[in-house]
């Protein structure tokens, strides 16, 4: 028996575990080996373990399918154990298991290869809605009212009027059509069944090839109903159909990849956790990387993990060395998730790639080194901060994603519930004055700064910026990056811009008492002043600055308003589910006792965190003739705490619970942001 495939038995049972990837011909044909001698010992109970088994082929999909049918010819079967997530939805994609019964196959169970979905064409995909308790009959009724002489399908109604997501109408249509329904990723597709079709068709008819296993080619498409398109794709590849749902969103994602025209080899690769194996795959030049195909393994790995960072929205690419081996962590909605794990020996090359990206010294390891990498990809430029730190193993290299298409410039846009966001708006109606954003490092003040600015933009007014760097540029106004390197930071071209007859003035951060001194004078002579500070609350604000040696009687006059925030995760929109709180921890936060919260199982589109995206949590305190008096008498952290509690209506905790009970976020979240449980 070859080494390849683990072999045992238990009874009539005999268990087979190959190990490797079903990709690899010498791993396929130790397991055809392994089976053929099964058979020829006439052992006909066969059980496949697939815990090492990393990934599949169509070729690997007809030697289990052709085994299957020998054995039940000779009154046995072969039957599968302990499949990854990305396996499963691989079997489910090709019809050989049932999305429900794969859902209940736990770790060592067994499970049989048969049948996939039956369909329910004659139940309305209204009903199987309202049977999954998607929508209500109410809802349901109403759209059938509304959508009758639009153009709308019944499913684009739903989802565009009540609180469908995209993925539950998928489900929906999977029971209804008998059409499986998988999340689309990479590995979820091969080489040889994508080449069937062209990248230009497979972009224009919108559809992604997966796999072909003998004749029949499973296609992903997110219209199953358009028969003109799936005609073609027929003509066009000779094969036969087997019909994947998936959303649009992720077979655009997934056709950059897999028209790329490159793999890496797994030998530069090991240790991938399920479902991101494949992330190394991608294309090439970094000023074009979407439509470049050639290049060294390097250069793909390194334009594959920025792809692959832009498009699961990562605001951060940590590339870290230890003793045996190279982690790449990116950081999502403020968390930390390890994508990739690489030989040590790879990491020097990765380095010295980037660094060549950023115009800097690659011989240099010694002294920390920050450069800018400018990249197109997906349509879009894209800005990468360059950081890197000399460490006992390496250099560790952090990535900072500025992605303007996904940046907010719009106050409508901040997620402010509507009471702060009419404050909000009347602190910027003022004239002149001091606003302050603050919170902690990640907390979203320069996006609340840059949202402000857009907010007050227009030819009539002088804008004028200080930052550091500038992130985003934006039309019609004046921006200017410190540089402390010459001596130029923010105090000394706050003084200058002073006589640059500005209107509104933007300070990135006030961060020494020269700084505050200005800012405040600027605000007391006619201008609106914006600018942040790192502090946990509203007034803590007003402490930091006179902590800055900022008289108390100039800050009384001179300000307008603090913005405190934090930035919360967001229950994941694919895998969300209703739940009632136990009645002591409904007491404990002051819910109602019937209230219902949400949160999120975890999926592989949220990392199986069960959040995905972020949204602001906000406490405003407009300047008043009591706060003003109060500030005069330079008051001490105890007294504004203590003046907090009796003016600011609307504290982060009580904005975050509104949140909770609104169902876009939970308690646990709002409570680990805020340390206030």
């Amino acid at each position: 028996m070859t080494e390849a495939v683990a072999h045992s038995n238990l009874g009539g049972t005999s268990y087979l575990a190959p190990a490797g990837s079903l990709v690899e011909e010498a791993v396929q044909a130790a397991l055809s080996e392994a089976i053929d001698s099964c058979i020829a010992s006439n052992r006909i109970h066969l059980v496949l373990n697939l815990d090492r088994i990393t990934l599949v082929n169509g070729r690997g999909i007809e030697i289990i399918l052709e085994a299957n049918a020998r054995l039940s010819s000779r009154g046995g079967k072969l039957q599968f154990a302990n499949p990854s997530l990305l396996l499963k939805d691989i079997f489910i994609a090709n019809g050989i298991i049932d999305p429900s019964s794969a859902a209940a196959l736990g770790p060592n169970a067994v499970h049989s290869f048969g049948a996939g979905l039956v369909p329910q064409q004659r139940k309305r995909l209204g009903e199987i809605a309202v049977e999954m308790n998607l929508v209500t009959q109410e809802q349901l009724s109403e759209a059938v009212r509304s959508q009758s002489g639009t153009h709308k399908r019944l499913g684009q109604w739903l989802v565009a009027n009540t609180g469908l997501s995209e993925s539950d109408l998928f489900r929906a249509l999977s029971l209804q059509m008998g059409i499986p329904c998988v999340s689309l990723r990479l590995g979820l597709y091969e080489p040889a069944a994508v080449s069937l079709l062209s990248k230009e068709a497979a972009r224009r008819l919108k559809v992604l090839p997966m796999f072909k296993v003998h004749d029949t080619l499973t296609l992903a498409t997110a219209d199953p109903l358009a028969v003109p398109v799936l005609d073609e794709v027929q003509e066009l590849t000779g094969c036969k159909l087997r019909l994947v749902l998936t959303r649009l969103e992720e077979i655009t994602k997934c056709q950059f990849d897999a028209y790329s025209g490159n793999e890496l080899t797994s030998e530069l690769v090991e240790n991938l956790p399920t479902d991101l194996q494949l992330v190394e795959r991608g294309p090439t030049d970094f000023s074009t990387i979407d439509e470049m195909a050639a290049g060294s393994p390097v250069i793909n790995l390194v334009n594959g993990l920025i792809q692959r960072a832009v498009r699961d929205g990562a605001s951060d690419v940590h590339i870290e060395p230890s003793r045996n081996r190279s982690a790449v962590r990116f950081r999502i909605d403020g968390v930390l998730y390890e994508v990739l794990t690489l030989r040590p020996d790879v990491h020097p090359a990765m380095i010295s790639r980037l660094k060549v990206m950023a115009n800097l010294d690659i011989a240099e390891r010694r002294m920390p080194q920050d450069g800018r990498v400018q990249v197109m990809t997906q349509g879009r430029t894209i800005d990468l901060r360059f950081s890197s730190m000399p460490g006992i193993h390496g250099e560790k290299v952090v990535l900072r994603v500025l992605d303007k298409n996904q940046s907010i410039l719009d106050v409508e846009k901040l997620g402010m519930r509507q009471p702060n966001l009419e404050l909000f708006k009347k602190l910027l109606g003022h004239s002149y004055g001091l606003i302050l954003v603050s919170g902690p490092t990640g907390s979203g003040k320069t996006t609340t700064l840059y949202a402000a600015i857009n907010y007050l933009n227009s030819v009539e007014k002088n804008i004028v910026t200080i930052e550091d760097p500038v992130e985003y540029q934006l039309d019609n106004i004046n921006q200017n990056p410190v540089s402390e390197a010459i001596g130029l930071g923010f105090a000394k071209m706050l003084k200058h811009i002073l006589r640059q007859d500005p209107n509104i003035i933007m300070v990135g951060e006030i961060r020494d008492h020269e700084t505050a001194v200005i800012a405040v004078q600027a605000a007391l002579t006619g201008h609106l002043v914006l600018s942040t500070l790192h502090t946990n609350d509203a007034l803590g604000a007003l402490s930091r600055m006179m902590d800055m040696g900022v008289e108390p009687y100039l800050l009384s006059s001179a300000l307008a308003g603090v913005v405190a925030q934090r930035l919360v995760r967001q229950v994941c929109q694919a895998c969300k589910h209703t739940y009632l709180p136990p009645p002591a921890v409904a007491a404990a936060y002051g819910l109602p006792k019937d209230a219902r919260l949400t949160k999120g199982r975890g999926c592989p589109a949220c990392y199986d965190s069960g959040y995905r995206g972020r949204m602001g949590i906000h406490e405003i305190v407009a300047s008043t003739e009591d706060l003003q008096r109060l500030m005069i008498k330079n008051p001490s952290k105890d007294q504004l705490q203590a003046f907090a509690k009796t003016a600011v209506s609307s504290t982060l905790f009580s904005d975050g619970l509104q949140r909770v009970l609104e169902g876009r976020t939970t308690l646990e979240e709002v409570s680990r942001v805020i340390h206030a449980a």
